[in-house]
């Protein structure tokens, strides 16, 4: 999922981006409301983590230019104050839910998962398969042939992206971006050492392989009809 954080103050800004990274998510991190709102308005988030006082424009000013463009995208309100005139204030202009500083991210985790999963409700499948091998993608799980796969948040990641471009090669720079929210240099081999990861869980001990390399090209992941 793809989650925007606007957040001026530098620690925790920097928390969240790191831990919803580790959580599987693609996230990227705005420090000011000008900034914030046009990245809102223009681009495909899933959610935003909206911080009340910033500089430039507020986080009011930014949810309600949000809704009254029609960008019905789940926000999670951050803020110092509890007050509950402001919690009023924010769920009237369409705040999805509000959380008070300092919090454990552990909640904040958990509201996220609420939104997304209400953010998404009809509008996507909760799961994804192709042939044999199925992902759940609430429970954040992987099973082939009936068989739990145990995956880190990056494996699973690139899974998913895998399985939802099923039969279509996808280059190194293209997953970089997608799972690792990055742009690796030709050199790096992290892309590589996290396929053989992958593909020793999801191919070994199986009838047939789902995951290849296209030498030159990239990795694809096919169902056996394919082959």
């Amino acid at each position: 999922m793809k989650i925007l954080i606007v957040e001026d103050e530098p620690k925790t800004g920097d928390y969240l981006r790191l831990g919803l990274r580790e959580a599987g998510h693609a996230v990227e991190w705005l420090t000011n409301g000008v900034d914030g709102l046009h990245h809102a308005l223009e681009g495909d988030h899933d959610l935003v983590i909206l911080d009340v006082m910033l500089p430039g424009i507020d986080g009011w000013k930014i949810l309600k230019g949000l809704r009254a463009q029609g960008r019905e995208m789940p926000v999670l309100l951050l803020t110092a104050k509890d007050y509950v005139d402001d919690r009023v204030k924010g769920l009237d202009l369409g705040a999805d839910d509000y959380l008070v500083k300092p919090f454990s991210f552990s909640e904040l985790l958990a509201r996220v998962r609420t939104l997304l999963r209400r953010g998404r409700s009809g509008m996507e499948p909760t799961s994804l398969q192709v042939a044999d091998l199925k992902l759940d993608l609430l429970r954040r799980r992987a099973i082939r042939a009936g068989k739990r796969i145990d995956l880190t948040a990056k494996e699973f990641g690139l899974l998913e992206l895998l399985i939802r471009r099923a039969g279509e090669v996808l280059p190194r720079s293209l997953i970089a971006s997608h799972v690792w929210d990055v742009n690796f240099d030709s050199d790096t081999n992290v892309i590589e050492v996290a396929m053989r990861r992958l593909r020793s869980k999801v191919d070994d001990g199986f009838e047939y392989r789902l995951l290849r390399t296209v030498r030159g090209m990239g990795y694809v992941l096919e169902g056996p009809e394919s082959l």
